[in-house]
């Protein structure tokens, strides 16, 4: 592809409204651009690096037995009712009225689609297994989008189905997924952790999450390098170190103007380990009392998924009338509504808000001064302890690639997705989801790859191969010698950009370094001096001097070299 004849649209500033790595580059770089909050429009090298991953995608679905199928965006409201999800989704998903005033969504996800297309294409334990996979667009109400294509309202995703007889098959389906992911990620050049996470609103026996790591991710993972313990912050499970407990008798002592953990932490002169941390929440079943560590944060996904459904912070009113004190003020100690305690609170004596504005209760201990419910509600912290080998955890940021599901019978049942089995008996198929995001895999691909000048594209998805540069377009040995080297390298099956732009040099260069093809052909003024082009890879920039000749020889063997890396 010639430059000149492309929309490469590339940038030399960074967009206002970006933060992320990637973000930048990929609107520098000429890759997308921004028509709404969180809607994207991929141009040609950002739409060339998705179908490079979603051929990679292709060929290991299909390794694995999978069958490409295309369903519709639009759903009909019946088949998320009858799941339960039409209600127990909130403002994430897009609904809508036809003409008719029928209800439609756009679809997130599309369980409820294939439990209805089993029910009318699966009659037996004959047919199954199966995998059905497809690459379609996703529509969600996301309501913070940010950090580039990272969170979108608007996405593409392969989401992928199995239906087995029974449990065994589904482990065995989940599994094979498993596998493909990880040579999915392996091929398209990514650092991951495959990781427990929470199965949230998809439901269903389990789910493990691919995450690459990386400064700009909304998530934490915890790991441990002992044991290979790796669970996301939403499950993750540490066993954090005890203060000292010092021996305090049960007093109120006064904290005028101390309503934060740090002030009343200074104002007493103790660890903040020492305090409990007392937060309003209202669930289902109204409001509920959460209490952490003073050193620690509360994981919401953690106490809703307790309380066994959505939770949102109490008001500032709804604190004063159950507590009588302001949010700041607030403990445990003769309240009347539900305390769920984190498990590291069992043992211990401690200080917590004494329900009187200005005041604190000093010397609490649970179990004596309060009963609770204890589960584990903290984030896990850098420091923490492994549950399971007692080594330290660390932490890390990172970027959600890919997540799988074992759904289990979560859908088929309620939307009758059956089979007869050997016996002529109606049994439930059992399902599971795998969905991986193709524009995350690019994005993770530049966070993860990258330097100072622009992206550092992996071989298997770089948007081309070689980039194939003449210095001066009115230098005729020049730009015969780059046509040349086009055409040779095109017809060894090199994916080649020609840039035969008359720009200066310094632009050139710097739009080469921004892009980021893995392999650079300069063709300029050593070829008039020394009679030489320089080959240069974009990772490392180590230039290679050879005759024009010999540079198709070299380019193949930088490629092998990075198709290895």
């Amino acid at each position: 592809m010639r430059w000149s004849r492309s929309l490469i649209p590339t940038l030399r500033e960074d967009p206002a409204e970006a933060e992320a790595v990637s973000h930048k580059l990929m609107i520098r770089a000429g890759l997308v651009r921004q028509l709404a909050a969180g809607i994207y429009v991929y141009l040609p090298l950002g739409q060339r690096v998705l179908d490079k991953i979603n051929a990679v995608i292709r060929e290991e679905m299909n390794r694995i037995g999978g069958q490409e199928i295309t369903m519709p965006v639009l759903h009909p409201a019946e088949i998320w009712q009858q799941s339960g999800r039409w209600t127990a989704i909130g403002e994430e998903m897009f609904r809508l009225k036809d003409r008719n005033q029928r209800d439609l969504c756009l679809g997130m996800t599309h369980e409820e689609v294939v439990a209805w297309l089993a029910t009318k294409e699966i009659r037996s334990y004959r047919n199954l297994p199966q995998i059905w996979y497809q690459i379609q667009t996703k529509e969600r109400d996301e309501a913070r989008p940010r950090s580039g294509v990272m969170r979108t309202r608007e996405f593409l995703m392969k989401d992928s189905y199995t239906l087995d007889v029974d449990e065994v098959g589904l482990a065995k389906a989940y599994e094979a997924h498993r596998e493909a992911y990880c040579r999915i990620f392996d091929r398209c050049g990514l650092r991951y952790y495959v990781v427990e996470s929470d199965p949230g609103m998809m439901g269903g026996l389990g789910s493990h999450d691919f995450m690459a790591p990386s400064s700009a991710g909304e998530d934490e993972i915890a790991l441990c390098a002992t044991c290979g313990y790796a669970a996301s912050a939403e499950l993750a499970r540490g066993v954090p170190a005890s203060p000292a407990f010092p021996d305090w008798r049960p007093e109120e002592v006064p904290t005028p103007g101390a309503q934060t953990i740090p002030q009343v932490s200074a104002l007493l002169k103790v660890d903040p380990a020492l305090l409990i941390k007392s937060l309003g929440y209202v669930g289902a079943d109204g409001l509920v009392l959460a209490l952490v560590r003073g050193d620690q944060t509360l994981h919401e996904k953690k106490l809703a998924r307790v309380l066994g459904g959505e939770i949102r912070p109490a008001h500032p009113d709804e604190i004063r009338a159950q507590f009588g004190a302001s949010v700041g003020s607030i403990g445990p100690v003769g309240v009347k509504v539900p305390i769920i305690a984190d498990a590291c609170l069992r043992e211990g004596v401690y200080v917590v808000g004494a329900n009187r504005d200005g005041f604190h209760l000093k010397g609490v201990r649970p179990g004596t001064d309060f009963t609770a419910r204890f589960a584990d509600l903290h984030v896990v912290q850098l420091g923490e302890r492994c549950r399971q080998c007692g080594a330290p955890v660390t932490v890390e940021r990172a970027i959600e690639v890919a997540g799988i599901f074992k759904l289990g019978t979560r859908y088929s049942v309620p939307l009758r997705a059956v089979f007869l089995d050997e016996t002529g008996q109606a049994r439930p198929i059992w399902m599971g989801s795998y969905g991986i995001g193709p524009a995350r895999i690019a994005a993770a691909a530049v966070e993860q790859s990258h330097d100072a000048d622009g992206i550092i594209w992996p071989w298997s998805i770089a948007p081309y191969q070689v980039h194939v540069l003449p210095v001066n377009m009115k230098d005729r040995a020049q730009t015969e010698t780059a046509e040349r080297l086009y055409a040779e390298l095109s017809e060894a099956g090199f994916e080649v950009l020609l840039d035969d732009r008359d720009e200066r040099p310094g632009v050139k260069f710097k739009d080469a370094d921004l892009i980021g093809i893995p392999i650079r052909v300069t063709v300029g003024t050593a070829l008039v001096k020394d009679g030489v082009v320089e080959v240069r890879a974009r990772r490392g920039r180590e230039d290679r001097r050879v005759p024009p000749r010999d540079a198709p020889v070299t380019v193949k063997e930088h490629a092998r070299e990075l198709s290895r890396a």
